[in-house]
């Protein structure tokens, strides 16, 4: 059998990345920097899946670093777009400012610039927590500066052609009529309502009628306005079928990834790209989007929003990299309820790493020792961290006394599940412990039973209803396996999988005691 070829780190990223670098080569362009770009959005809470661009997008500056090429990440906040809907939870006054650019609405909380910029900051916070490099580069700033303006002119003076090719396309008419271009009118302060209907290039202005239009699934009257404005200082802004054109035009983009849901206006501007700009599209990769628990697409205007802070303040970033990393392909349903499973997953992946988990396929362990590199920003630790089992700490945690970084690390010492501990593993401890106060686990996945394990399992149940000493529970499982033909250490794995959710753990005597034998029972008897 011919052995697989192993791409950098032998991950997702990394044949990305070397794609990447072949297109490049073939049309002859400097790979001296290679700009990589993720679009922040403004106008809503940015969420985990907004988050997920810009995440992967450094994954593929890494890969290329990795390569030996330098690259740069472009934080592209959408910050003239105009306010669609206002997002569950915030004030009622803010649907005074729909259809008004993002960047030029007070900030709701009163603590940024505008609604765009704090919009904004959430996202870069989660960027600056995940100690992910970028250049930020705020749209408004692009459009005022004059960044996008030879783009801005170029697609104007061929919006007949644009327009036509939008209706083969997707078959959509408006553009035909319309410039692809949303002034801001100058007496209302409104985007999306002002039609441009001409452009006059000697001047740079295009013609406007303030007429009204359907933005967010409800109607905004125009304030019947008419008059010119000038597209070189940032009086508007380029449709959506157009403006990703420009932006990679004008900041000689070579990646960007993007979600199903805006294939088609890809499709468009790659057209307008390489047609209008004369500026060869990025590489682009699909992803799908993260849906709720109930199927539902997370949005940023809806109250199914899951921050990257949400996550940061229950998990550790290796998780949230690693969610990220992992793949790239296939739908995934998200909750809060799913980092318990990514700190875990980060614990074996570790594991594996340092030899402590054996797996026989090379390539296989090529690749998940790749996962775990660029998890770690390509700068792995010299020695691994301390680990134990999220549940193990969950369930201590739970019955703290009071401190519950002392009181875990005491117990966990004292089981021999640790000899030590470090600032880091103490950070863990009380991330679950924030966790743990709220979302307590309601449902365990089904251990397999078979007959003589569930009447091992009853003997001891109904011994913890009891209350029994340490030593006592202990004895007792030893008895119920001896009593029914089951090897001690089996029945110790089946009792571990219910309890914790992992096929080892502490010594059980003592952690059912600390953790309360009754409680115990419980999760036991449900698993009969």
């Amino acid at each position: 059998m011919k052995e697989e070829k192993i791409i950098g780190r032998g991950i997702w990223l990394d044949k990305v990345a070397a794609e990447l670098v072949k297109k490049e080569k073939k049309l002859g362009r400097s790979l001296d920097l290679i700009r990589v770009e993720s679009g922040i959005g403004a106008s809503g809470i940015p969420h985990v899946g907004s988050i997920g661009d810009a995440i992967r997008a450094y994954g593929i500056l890494l890969s290329l670093n990795n390569l030996g090429y330098q690259s740069e990440l472009i934080a592209y906040s959408d910050d003239m777009d105009g306010l669609r809907k206002v997002p569950d939870g915030l004030p009622n006054w803010l649907n005074n400012y729909l259809a008004h650019p993002v960047s030029k609405i007070p900030d709701p909380f009163d603590c940024h610039s505008s609604y765009g910029a704090h919009m904004s900051s959430i996202l870069t916070d989660g960027l600056d927590k995940l100690n992910i490099k970028y250049t930020f580069q705020s749209g408004l700033d692009a459009y005022q500066s004059g960044l996008l303006t030879e783009q801005v002119v170029k697609i104007l003076e061929n919006s007949q052609r644009i327009g036509k090719k939008i209706g083969e396309i997707l078959g959509q008419k408006k553009f035909q009529d319309v410039l692809p271009y949303y002034p801001i009118c100058p007496s209302c302060g409104r985007l999306y309502v002002a039609e441009a209907h001409s452009y006059d290039s000697s001047s740079k202005r295009v013609k406007y009628r303030c007429v009204g239009a359907e933005v967010g699934r409800q109607n905004i009257d125009g304030c019947g306005d008419e008059g010119e404005v000038d597209v070189t200082i940032g009086n508007g802004k380029l449709s959506w079928k157009g403006e990703f054109a420009a932006r990679w035009a004008a900041l000689d983009i070579r990646f960007e990834a993007y979600g199903k849901d805006i294939a088609d206006s890809v499709k468009v501007n790659d057209w307008i790209s390489e047609n209008i700009l004369e500026y060869i599209p990025p590489y682009h990769v699909t992803y799908e989007l993260f849906l709720d628990k109930s199927g539902k697409k997370i949005s940023k205007s809806l109250g199914n929003v899951f921050t990257p802070q949400v996550w940061l303040t229950y998990g550790t970033p290796q998780s949230l990299l690693l969610l990220m990393f992992k793949r790239i392909a296939g739908t995934r349903n998200l909750s809060v309820e799913d980092i318990p499973t990514y700190m875990d997953e980060y614990d074996s992946l570790e594991d594996l790493y340092f030899g402590k988990i054996k797996e026989q396929n090379p390539a296989k362990l090529r690749k998940l020792k790749g996962l775990y590199e660029y998890v770690n920003h390509l700068k792995p630790p010299l020695i691994p961290s301390i680990h134990a089992p999220y549940n193990l700490i969950a369930q201590l945690s739970s019955v703290a006394p009071n401190d519950p970084v002392e009181y875990v690390v005491e117990k966990l010492k004292s089981y021999r599940t640790i000899d030590h501990t470090t600032e880091e593993f103490n950070l863990k401890i009380m991330l679950i412990s924030k966790w743990v106060k709220e979302f307590q686990v309601t449902e365990r996945s089904k251990v397999e039973l078979d007959d003589s394990e569930r009447k091992a399992i009853t003997e001891i149940v109904n011994l913890l209803n009891k209350s029994p000493e340490p030593d006592t529970i202990q004895h007792q499982i030893f008895e119920s396996a001896k009593s029914n033909n089951i090897h001690p250490s089996k029945l110790f794995n089946k009792l571990y999988s219910i309890l914790i959710g992992t096929d080892r753990g502490p010594r059980l005597g003592p952690y059912l005691a600390d953790t309360g034998t009754k409680k115990a029972a419980k999760l036991l008897s449900e698993q009969l």
